[in-house]
């Protein structure tokens, strides 16, 4: 008898002992915790104003209880996503308790309005998870208006884009060699943060003066909508060839047009008409031996508006070339700047150059650069770079150029620069002083930027002919 009660004393002692160990919590911030997800996509395209839910688990993988100290949406009660814990509904939650080996679920939900022109097209927050001093996240994204959705596309058919609904571009779009995209007037392309354009086949962007094209960040919501680097950029590769770009604006990329490597037929690789570059934090346009004609094209407010390197075949025509320093670039390079070698694994490459620049500007605003168009040549090549009837920012004229009937250190008076207001009008001022006026060449080209006759008179230096 004695020996059975020593058995249910030790026993109670033991199961008293597992009862405490699950009844208390674990403080480690080792401790073991599993989200059963680390981001919740809402993929569905709204049509009306509605919401959609989704769900994910925390699980406690311990064998004591687990304490939440918070549970919060980050965005608040005023975002579009609203979240419910184990029936709980709020945006900021406290000690939540999570028994041993037991799980919590959390309902996201999003609410959104389509139609609602100021909502950004990816609309993101976090759920932010702390316990034992360890934090954790939960990613939300969800679509905000309707558009056409793209994520890690390739066009591997010729195909044609209406004008019916924005393009948003996530992760990456990739024109396959010997295939065509074409994109319709109007199109607007809105790309994400890490979401390069690239073309190994063809792109057609035909926009008109009433319905350029629009290549931007999918960011619309202040202070996003006008930073740079708010997407890679468009990028010519090797095989790409017949490209024209026709009255469209690229905007807000890291690098907006890049081009490399030779043509491989008769025609220039890239073709530009009437459009503008704007804004871009690394380069407007990037080329590499390579061969572009540009025509009526404004490339502005760039780190390095126009960068050639390594030779290739290039013609500018009627182009306005300017930088002025911005909240968000500091303009401290030329606005244009060609040689005909880059160095690759340590050493210098050079390649025959072919460049000619014919009634175009080229201006920055006054502090770091006073020679806004820099030359450079090495080796042997043939190396032919002509400027024509062009206004240039200098106190050196370019060294390894043909010069001729150009203008030097004229201020070229454009329209406005209101650089606080971020407004800038590269029209010229209707003063008849503005240097460039009817002092260009004659050419072929019939129009403006503006699509405006050209010339009248004698022709205007720059991408706009004064009416």
């Amino acid at each position: 008898m004695k020996n059975f009660f020593l058995f249910l004393f030790a026993s109670a002692i033991i199961i008293s002992a597992t009862s405490c160990k699950k009844d208390s919590f674990i403080t480690s911030p080792d401790a073991r915790l599993r989200i059963s997800e680390d981001s919740l996509k809402f993929d569905t395209v709204f049509t009306t104003t509605g919401s959609i839910t989704k769900s994910f688990k925390i699980v406690n993988e311990n064998d004591q209880r687990l304490r939440l100290s918070s549970v919060k949406l980050m965005g608040g009660n005023s975002g579009a996503f609203k979240m419910n814990v184990n029936g709980m509904p709020g945006s900021a939650l406290t000690n939540l308790d999570i028994a041993a080996n037991d799980s919590i679920y959390v309902f996201v939900s999003v609410f959104v309005n389509p139609s609602a022109a100021n909502l950004p097209f990816i609309i993101s927050d976090s759920i932010f998870i702390e316990y034992n001093n360890t934090v954790r996240f939960v990613q939300l994204q969800a679509y905000g208006q309707n558009a056409h959705f793209f994520t890690n596309q390739f066009i591997n058919t010729s195909t044609a884009w209406p004008n019916d609904l924005p393009y948003v571009i996530l992760g990456s779009l990739q024109v396959n060699a010997n295939v065509t995209l074409a994109l319709s007037p109007g199109v607007k392309i809105y790309v994400h943060a890490d979401a390069p354009i690239l073309i190994d086949g063809t792109l057609l962007t035909n926009g008109t003066a009433a319905s350029p094209i629009v290549f931007t960040g999918d960011r619309l919501d202040e202070p996003y909508k006008n930073f740079p680097a708010s997407w890679p950029g468009i990028y010519f590769r090797s095989n790409s060839k017949n490209n024209l770009m026709r009255f469209t604006n690229v905007k807000n990329a890291f690098q907006a047009i890049g081009v490399s490597g030779p043509s491989v037929n008769a025609n220039p690789k890239l073709v530009l008409q009437q459009c503008i570059i704007d804004n871009a934090y690394n380069a407007g346009i990037f080329c590499s031996n390579t061969s572009i004609s540009a025509t009526n094209t404004l490339v502005s407010n760039c780190a390095n508006n126009i960068n050639i390197e390594l030779g290739g075949s290039y013609t500018f025509t009627h182009c306005t070339v300017a930088s002025y320093s911005t909240n968000f670039i500091l303009h401290k390079t030329p606005v244009l700047n060609v040689s005909n070698f880059a160095i690759q694994n340590g050493s210098s490459v050079t390649g025959n150059l072919q460049a000619d620049f014919t009634n175009c500007i080229f201006w920055g605003d006054n502090g770091f650069v006073e020679n806004e168009v820099l030359v450079n040549k090495q080796g042997t090549n043939v190396f032919n770079v002509n400027f024509k009837n062009s206004l240039y920012k200098a106190t050196t004229d370019p060294a390894n150029s043909t010069l001729s009937a150009v203008i030097k250190n004229q201020n070229p008076f454009f329209d406005s620069i209101d650089v606080v207001n971020r407004y800038y009008d590269f029209r010229h001022t209707l003063n008849s002083f503005a240097p460039g006026i009817n002092k260009g060449s004659a050419s072929t080209v019939t129009t403006d930027l503006d699509n405006k006759p050209r010339p009248v008179g004698l022709p205007d230096m720059g991408s706009y002919e004064k009416q």
